[in-house]
């Protein structure tokens, strides 16, 4: 009996000590004294709770789920179900939360139930519980779950959902950043991103207040940034949105999800450039950490993304290894892989194998369309025109698109085959009309038709696209008088008619245009004729075009005459021509330069001109045979190189 009583004493006394340590949140030494209380008493109860506690309180998740299911405390549902969607058990959890009957669920278990329904991606069945939470709970936490209600909506809005989204209100910058979410899951980038700076706003505003350093304030606006820079990307607003996302990776979040992210984003802004730089941010998308903070959505992207920059590198067997491994991990984005696959192959100039891989796909009747333009396009790369236009012929109702026409009339005509272009506008006229299109989307289709069967001589295919275009815009004229044109050649009656619509000619030209065009001189240049029209358009009576005119008038300059002029005396004829060329010129003799010596020295000048070989009838004379031109003679080297070596002897 005194044992009993002394064992009772000591664990009253632990129990003291435990409560005073769970008071102060000195949950190691409360583990401590728990295992002190249990090692006396093995199925005290209430200290395997505390145990419990405290490791959840220490976040040892792995140590509290451990002991409690040794333990096997039932009371314990709500702890082990957290344990395990804290350590990325979001199934087991789920199972836990459903051992109990849904009747007698408590609040806390169906909220933790919604967010590891939130965790499993199961949107719909998430949002129908936060909903009821929403209506039926009312307590502290009323702002937190209606944040987790949005997030709920813009998840689903993402994923397309047909499902009913109320309307909440946005007075908090975390409704109003879920909602700008959910607007951009419905491609309204623009709305999204005006939501977003209104949610910055409120957020430096509501942080400022609440006494938050500048560095707080930055890491939580750090989502808000990110998303705004998605928004402005989707805009097409590349530099932006790369600057936003360069400045949060600097400043190197905690969030491992917003890092991995942003590095995916401006990978996808990179393509094919600064493949280094995303080759790194790559690596820090695709880490471990990250692997259970995303989404599957975001790690499907992320995933085919590093196929796409293996693709971009060159890296032709990372590349196909990384496709396998993408169908393997992901088999709904097979039809990407392969298309990935077939891109490599068409990089590398294998136009064949690259058809062939298409061709002998599973996935051509699931994606057929899409297979036969991926087919189209690598019969253009190769050359091959005329198997690119029996695939375009090969499809069913994707033939009559404007952009399919318009691709088979180009590929035809540059064949030489107007005859089967002719035919391919008749057939998708004729296809529109019996499924009555609206016409109004296919306006330009419909008169390029029309033009092109009037250039053709195909007059009445070409009234009929035009007689389509003038039921749905009767005021079009231009229409109307290309109706005119084709009904001249086959009914002129009924041109007749159609041309009694066309206006009068007095209410589309005036008279003054009129007379414009009659002054016109076809001949002149453009400036000449612009001159002239200006000048019969002003009238000269008014002050105001006479002051114009002075403005324009260029001012002559009086010519200067020389000092000496005389107007009696003819001007000299050759005053033009520079002086050296002039007949009264005469040339100064140089004084450096020597008189030329002619004749040999003591005879006369008579002898001086019987020898002077310049004279013609000299040469004549002398010269008994004809003069033959000869090239002149070089002196002799030799000679002048041993006086330059004797010179150089005497040097020395």
């Amino acid at each position: 009996m005194a044992k009993q009583g002394s064992k009772e004493t000591n664990i009253k006394s632990l129990y003291n000590e435990l409560n005073k340590f769970g008071l102060n949140n000195e949950f190691e030494k409360a583990i401590k004294t728990a295992n002190k209380i249990l090692n006396i008493a093995p199925n005290e109860v209430k200290a395997q709770q505390c145990k419990v506690i405290s490791f959840m309180q220490l976040s040892k998740f792995s140590e509290a789920l451990q002991f409690l299911n040794k333990s096997e405390l039932q009371e314990m549902i709500f702890e082990k179900a957290y344990c395990e969607y804290r350590l990325n058990q979001p199934e087991n959890a789920l199972k836990t939360i459903d051992s109990v009957k849904e009747e007698e669920l408590p609040p806390s278990l169906k909220e933790l139930r919604a967010q590891v329904l939130y965790r499993l991606e199961k949107f719909e069945e998430c949002f129908d519980l936060y909903r009821d939470l929403v209506k039926n709970t009312h307590d502290d936490y009323d702002d937190e779950r209606l944040t987790n209600l949005t997030a709920v909506t813009a998840n689903l809005a993402i994923e397309g959902s047909k499902k009913e989204i109320p309307e909440f209100r946005e007075d908090t910058y975390e409704l109003c950043y879920n909602k700008a979410c959910l607007i951009a899951g419905k491609k309204k980038f623009t709305e999204a991103e005006k939501k977003l700076r209104t949610s910055e706003k409120l957020c430096r505003e509501f942080l400022e207040e609440d006494g938050a350093t500048e560095e707080d304030i930055k890491d939580e606006m750090a989502i808000i940034k990110v998303q705004l820079a998605y928004c402005l990307q989707m805009q097409g607003k590349v530099k932006e949105a790369a600057a936003i996302y360069v400045d949060e990776l600097k400043n190197k979040k905690n969030d491992t999800a917003l890092i991995a992210v942003a590095s995916n984003n401006m990978v996808a802004i990179n393509k094919d450039q600064n493949v280094f730089d995303s080759k790194k941010k790559m690596r820090s998308a695709m880490s471990e950490a990250c692997e259970s903070k995303l989404t599957l959505r975001q790690k499907k992207n992320i995933a085919f993304n590093n196929c796409l920059l293996a693709l971009y590198t060159n890296q032709a067997d990372q590349c196909i290894k990384q496709c396998s491994q993408l169908v393997q991990q992901y088999p709904d984005l097979q039809f990407q892989s392969m298309l990935i696959r077939v891109s490599q192959l068409s990089r590398e100039k294998k136009y064949k194998e690259a058809i062939e891989v298409l061709e002998k796909s599973e996935m051509k009747n699931q994606h057929g369309d899409a297979v036969k333009f991926a087919i189209v396009q690598l019969q253009l790369m190769s050359g091959n025109r005329k198997a690119a236009v029996d695939v375009l012929y090969s499809l069913e109702e994707a033939k009559y698109r404007p952009g399919v026409v318009s691709a088979l009339v180009s590929l035809l005509l540059g064949t030489d085959d107007k005859q089967a272009a002719s035919q391919v506008l008749k057939n998708a006229v004729e296809w529109y009309k019996k499924h009555k299109a609206r016409v109004e989307d296919l306006s330009d289709m419909w008169r390029q038709a029309a033009d092109f069967h009037l250039r053709g001589g195909e007059a009445e295919t070409a009234a009929s696209s035009l007689e389509e275009l003038l039921r749905t815009n009767p005021s079009d004229m231009k229409n109307l008088a290309q109706l005119v044109i084709a009904y001249a050649q086959f009914n002129p009656k009924k041109a007749k008619e159609a041309s009694r619509k066309l206006p009068a000619l007095e209410t589309l030209t005036t008279a003054s245009e009129i007379d414009h065009l009659e002054a016109t001189n076809w001949m002149m240049s453009t400036k000449a004729a612009k001159k002239t029209a200006l000048k019969s358009d002003q009238s000269p009576g008014t002050s105001e075009n006479a002051h114009k005119l002075k403005k324009r008038r260029q001012r002559k300059r009086k010519g200067k005459l020389p000092k000496n002029y005389d107007s009696n005396v003819a001007p000299d004829p050759e005053r033009w021509l520079p002086r050296y060329e002039r007949s009264t010129y005469k040339k100064k003799r140089d004084r450096r330069v020597k008189e030329v010596m002619k004749g040999s020295q003591g005879t006369s000048s008579g002898a001086a001109d019987q020898f002077d070989m310049s004279n013609a009838a000299n040469l004549n004379k002398n010269s008994p045979s004809p003069a033959v031109h000869q090239e002149p003679t070089h002196g002799p080297r030799q000679q002048q190189r041993k006086g330059y070596q004797k010179k150089k002897k005497g040097r020395h």
